[in-house]
C-alpha cells in the first residue's frame, strides 16, 4: 500500500522538479527540485495522513469498528491510537518520499538537521491524521470521500507554498496561505533541508502544534458521536 501511493509524489517530483526546472532557475531563484523536494514530502504526508483518518469508513463497512468499540477502554483513547497509527504510517511515507528525492538529486544544505526535519513530519502528520478521523468520523459514505478531496486535501495542499513561494502574494492568497497548518510544516522542512523559510521554525512548530491538539480535540468528539 505505502509503495503503490509513492506514485503521485514521484510524479510531482520528476515532472515538476525537472519540468520547471529551467524556468524557476532563470528566474534567478535556484534549483527548482531543490525548492520542491520538502513539498512533495509534505504532500505525501498530508495525504497519506488524512486518508488513514478517512479509513474508518471501511472499518465500519466491514464491521472492524464495531469490534473495537466493545472494547473496554475510552473513545478518546481508540481515537488517539488510530490519529497515532495514521501518524506513522505517513511519517514512514514522508520518509520513502524523501529517499526518493535524494536519489533524485535533492541535497540538504545540513545533513546532521534532518532528524529535525523528521520533528516536522511526525506534527504535519499527527495534526492531518486528526482531521482525517474527524472527517472519518462525519461521513456516511464512500462518495463523500470524492468531495473532501476536492474541497478540503487539495485545496490544503495547494495553498501551502510546497509548489510556489510564499512571497509577494496577493492578500487574499497571503491569508489563506497563513492559515494553512501545511505551510507551516513544508516551511519548517524548507528551514531545515535548504535553509530557506518564510516563518521562524519556532513558530511554525507551535503553529502545528496548536493545530495539533485542536484537530485531535476535534476528531475525539466527533468519534465520540460516531453512529455504528
Amino acid at each position: 500500500m505505502i509503495v503503490a501511493s509513492l506514485g503521485q509524489p514521484l510524479l510531482y517530483l520528476l515532472v515538476l522538479g525537472f519540468g520547471l526546472g529551467p524556468v524557476f532557475q532563470k528566474a534567478g531563484n535556484g534549483s527548482y527540485l531543490q525548492f520542491v523536494a520538502p513539498g512533495v514530502i509534505g504532500m505525501s504526508v498530508l495525504f497519506t495522513s488524512v486518508f488513514s483518518g478517512i479509513g474508518l469508513l471501511w472499518d465500519r463497512q466491514f464491521g472492524f469498528l464495531k469490534e473495537t468499540l466493545v472494547a473496554p477502554v475510552p473513545r478518546a483513547t481508540v481515537m488517539i491510537g488510530k490519529t497515532l497509527g495514521g501518524a506513522t504510517v505517513a511519517t514512514i511515507q514522508g520518509l520513502l518520499v524523501l529517499a526518493i528525492c535524494l536519489i533524485a538529486g535533492f541535497r540538504p544544505v545540513n545533513w546532521l538537521t534532518l532528524p529535525l526535519a523528521l520533528v516536522f513530519m511526525i506534527m504535519t502528520a499527527i495534526v492531518f491524521a486528526g482531521l482525517g478521523v474527524a472527517i472519518g468520523s462525519k461521513l456516511q459514505d464512500i462518495q463523500g470521500m470524492q468531495l473532501i478531496m476536492n474541497f478540503v486535501v487539495l485545496p490544503i495542499y495547494f495553498l501551502s507554498g510546497a509548489l510556489f513561494p510564499l512571497t509577494d502574494l496577493p492578500t487574499v492568497l497571503n491569508f489563506l496561505t497563513r492559515i494553512d497548518p501545511l505551510s507551516y510544516g513544508v516551511d519548517g522542512l524548507r528551514n531545515i533541508m535548504i535553509g530557506t523559510s518564510q516563518f521562524p521554525p519556532e513558530l511554525s512548530l507551535a503553529v502545528l502544534a496548536v493545530a495539533a491538539l485542536i484537530f485531535i480535540a476535534l476528531g475525539s468528539y466527533s468519534f465520540s458521536k460516531i453512529q455504528i
